[in-house]
Formats: structure tokens, sequence, C-alpha cells
């Protein structure tokens, strides 16, 4: 897969919006402000492929990137409590329609803050994930915020939690100074080859 070859493709705010199913997707899923979108641009190798945004909630609709030959799929953050109920509704509309949809997902990467232990929204999306038996890795963001010292333990720990849902594997990565980025893409590429008779 070539990670440069991207390119921005739509939003869609309505699960009426969302467009066929047509190659494999990989999708991101994380509490608002995780750092999705860094992530997104630290993998694709972009500065502004992803909007960037420091105020929370900002990610409010479903974005596709065309990346090679698959789709990225930015979910909208979860877990902003700012947002009125209405509009909390139409993201669990928007989340729920595309999760129920047949479409080709390769995997989901579940991004979690490894500074913190994963809040109560980011379990009650493990645990819709295991539900829904949709299969995914994690990130953990912010890993160049960690002491070295920390960095086995951290991940051995968040492994262990992770595990219950039907986790697949962990990551530590950081789209500050690029830690992890290459260990996560190599696990993308072979899902994609995994994958490749979807």
């Amino acid at each position: 897969m070539n990670y440069n070859n991207a390119q921005f493709l739509a939003s869609y705010g309505l699960s009426s919006q969302l467009p066929g199913s047509d190659r494999p997707e990989f999708v991101f899923s994380g509490r608002s402000n995780v750092g999705k979108s860094s992530l997104i641009n630290k993998l694709c190798n972009r500065k502004n492929l992803a909007r960037v945004s420091a105020t929370p909630g900002k990610t409010a609709t479903i974005n596709f990137y065309q990346v090679d030959s698959v789709y990225f799929v930015d979910l909208p953050g979860y877990g902003y409590a700012r947002v009125s109920d209405q509009e909390r509704r139409r993201w669990d509309d928007l989340i729920n329609s595309y999760f129920d949809a047949a479409r080709k997902r390769a995997v989901l990467i579940q991004l979690l803050d490894s500074r913190h232990a994963p809040s109560a929204d980011d379990r009650q999306m493990l645990e819709y994930l295991r539900y829904h038996g949709v299969e995914f890795a994690v990130a953990l963001t912010k890993a160049d915020k960690l002491k070295k010292s920390q960095m086995a333990a951290t991940r051995e720990e968040f492994a262990r939690i992770c595990a219950e849902y039907g986790c697949k594997d962990v990551f530590l990565v950081s789209s500050e100074n690029g830690q992890g980025i290459g260990e996560l893409q190599a696990f993308l590429a072979q899902r994609l080859e995994a994958d490749n008779g979807l």
C-alpha cells in the first residue's frame, strides 16, 4: 500500500449519505481529541490530509480518505460533553448505520491515550466493538509523553485490559516523533493482504 498516494474524499454527516463499500476500509475510532486526524496524517506522511483541531468534538462527520487502493474511515470522536443531545443522537445514528451496513472493513484501529486508563466512554466503545464482532487493534497515542521506562509496562497493561474485548494487537504510537508508525503500517499491510479476497 502506497501511503503517499492519499487524498481526502468526502465528509458525511448523515447515515443516508454514506457511500457504497467497494474496497477494504481501515476505520479509526477514538474519543474527541485523542489524535485520530494526527495519526492519519502521520501514516500518510502528510501534514494537512486530515484537518487537526485543538477543539474537542470538531470531527462531527465520518470522513473518508482514499489511500492507494483502500479507504481510511475517520469516525466522529465520542465522549465530548459539550454537544447537544440532538447532536449526540445524530452521531449515534451515523456510527450505528456505518457498523450495521455490510461494508468491507479490513480492521478498526481504536485510539486510546497512552497516559490515562481507558475512560468510561472508551470502555463503552470497546464493548460496542466486542458486541458487534468488529475486529480491532489498539493504537496508544501520545507515546512521546511517556518515559522510556514506562513504555513496556503501559503496553502490557493496555493489552491486558483490551484483550477481554477481543483486541488483536496494541501499538504505542506518536504522531510527533513517528514512534510505532512503521509497525502500525506493517500491521495494516498484513491485514490488507489477509483480506484481499474481500
